[in-house]
């Protein structure tokens, strides 16, 4: 790719993870807050050798599932793991890079905003970044070249209606 942009998906609606898979790229797809089976496991399979996924700091829990230990022992994993997304950026071997969730680690408290800010600064002239998740906050939309937020209208999770296979997961 000649020249790579930064996107941002975020918002409160489905499709954030979706919306972001490249076509006939060679993508990395990092997942944060991400640890049990979720359906882009299986739909990425679809690309082949041309689509990796790694996920850091894995809990076996969701996110919102962790106590405080837990929380504090992810950080710690996660942090230990991070130089995993700068080996990335400048190893050469990717078009697109996903960085999934991310909003929700920095929101969390996962990781610092100055540390997303070097993952901006590293990301190479030819790769397209891109960072996915809720509340993405205002500095990082003002440096990115494109902005999509999903918007809930409607769930049906508000009838009590869970997760569903083929759909979710």
């Amino acid at each position: 790719m000649e020249k790579g942009y930064i996107q941002i998906y975020t918002g409160h609606g489905k499709g954030k993870t979706t919306a972001a898979l490249g076509d006939g790229l060679k993508v990395l797809m990092i997942q944060f807050l991400k640890s049990v089976h979720s359906s882009e496991l299986e739909s990425v399979k679809a690309f082949g050798d041309s689509f990796e996924i790694g996920r850091l700091a894995v809990q076996g829990k969701f996110f919102w599932q962790l106590n405080e230990e837990e929380k504090k022992d992810f950080k710690e994993q996660l942090q230990r793991e991070l130089h995993q997304i700068d080996e990335a950026l400048l190893g050469g071997r990717w078009d697109m890079i996903i960085l999934d969730e991310i909003f929700g680690a920095l929101g969390n408290g996962m990781i610092s905003a100055d540390q997303l800010d070097k993952i901006l600064e590293m990301k190479p002239q030819h790769l397209e970044l891109v960072l996915t998740g809720r509340g993405a906050p205002a500095e990082f939309i003002e440096k990115a070249d494109l902005v999509t937020e999903m918007k809930q209208i409607k769930h049906y999770y508000e009838k009590g209606i869970g997760s569903r296979k083929g759909i979710e997961f």
